[in-house]
């Protein structure tokens, strides 16, 4: 006998997975609630039923995302504290750039697909789709650690934006000629930036 719990369960289930899917095939979506329950074949009421705010859907959906691809991802270890957490998992998205010749190719690929082009509206959408999902993953992070109390929850945009800034200014700096180590340096950036965030009242 199927339960009204069970149900509640099953449509809640079903809304989660016709959101990630949405993600899956374009991660620009914004996931409106109508196009979401659309999706999910649920009413919208339904849908705020489980998710009171679009908030409350993106955050379980990203939470799902990531659960799913990154399940090693160094911000679930709650044995080690917030600050170094979030610095590894910054880390991660600067190790793919590399340093020195390595990083001048990236960028110089960069520099070649969205800057010396024409801004059109293809160029536009690519670039906006990468920033979009790189936005994502750290808004994840933040959401985490705002659930285990480590920063203020509500809406990390400014933040995000914030710690995306670094990791760009940082990535520039991979590319460029140093004096000094890159690890330290960039290693005090990091954490710098971390505390910021960590030590910030919510927005």
């Amino acid at each position: 006998m199927v339960t009204q719990e069970d149900r509640s369960i099953g449509s809640r289930e079903k809304v989660i997975a016709a959101a990630v899917a949405m993600v899956a095939e374009d991660a620009t979506a914004r996931l409106s609630v109508r196009a979401v329950a659309a999706r999910a074949g649920v009413s919208t009421g339904s849908l705020r039923f489980h998710f009171p705010t679009q908030r409350a859907l993106q955050d379980t959906v990203l939470a799902r995302i990531y659960d799913q691809v990154f399940p090693d991802d160094p911000i679930q270890d709650r044995s080690r504290p917030a600050r170094d957490r979030l610095v590894d998992c910054l880390r991660q998205v600067l190790a793919p750039a590399g340093v020195g010749e390595k990083a001048r190719e990236a960028w110089s690929k960069a520099y070649q697909t969205f800057i010396a082009p024409d801004p059109t509206e293809e160029v536009r959408a690519a670039y906006l789709a990468m920033e979009r999902e790189g936005w994502r993953r750290v808004e994840y992070w933040l959401t985490v650690l705002a659930d285990e109390g480590a920063l203020p929850k509500g809406d990390h945009a400014r933040h995000v934006r914030f710690l995306l800034t670094v990791l760009n200014g940082l990535s520039i700096e991979r590319a460029l000629p140093a004096e000094e180590s890159i690890l330290k340096s960039e290693t005090d950036t990091l954490y710098t930036a971390v505390d910021c965030v960590l030590n910030s009242r919510a927005s």
